[in-house]
């Protein structure tokens, strides 16, 4: 079956079986590789993208629910300027260690601010709720959302 959608900006098309993982279409098909395979459960956030603006786990979407869609991957959010605002937040915040829940945790990000550009601390702990990591903690992640939040004004 054909599937048409938009992924990061860009119009494509996958002939595919509908029920295939969007998260295997990415990687395999668009060699999009910054969404990554943590459980397949959903539980982890490795694998979040945008999906009509709200970050989703694409381990459990299924690639016919994506038709007519607007999909972002962290390639395409990374031509932009919240991203930079992130990316920067994230740094000076000591946010990042070895990097692997990173773009879930960016794209986590991404979502709660374009919703709620002035978040609370309890509201950002419960957007990143879906997101596991296992070097920082917490704390440092939280600090770096505030930060985007209070320098990106405008953006969100």
């Amino acid at each position: 079956m054909m599937i048409k959608f938009t992924l990061n900006g860009q119009l494509v098309e996958v002939s595919s079986d509908p029920s295939r993982r969007l998260l295997d279409v990415l990687r395999q098909d668009f060699s999009l590789i910054g969404v990554k395979e943590g459980c397949g459960e959903g539980e982890c956030g490795a694998c979040s993208i945008l999906f009509n603006h709200h970050v989703v786990n694409s381990c459990l979407l299924p690639l016919g629910n994506v038709m007519n869609q607007d999909i972002i991957t962290i390639e395409g959010f990374k031509t932009t300027a919240r991203y930079q605002a992130i990316e920067q937040a994230y740094i000076d915040a000591g946010a990042v260690q070895c990097g692997f829940c990173t773009p879930g945790m960016v794209m986590a990000t991404e979502s709660l601010l374009h919703l709620n550009p002035t978040p609370t601390d309890a509201e950002i702990r419960i957007a990143l709720s879906g997101n596991l990591c296992r070097c920082t903690g917490y704390n440092m992640i939280v600090e770096a959302v505030k930060l985007a939040s209070e320098r990106g004004k405008g953006l969100w």
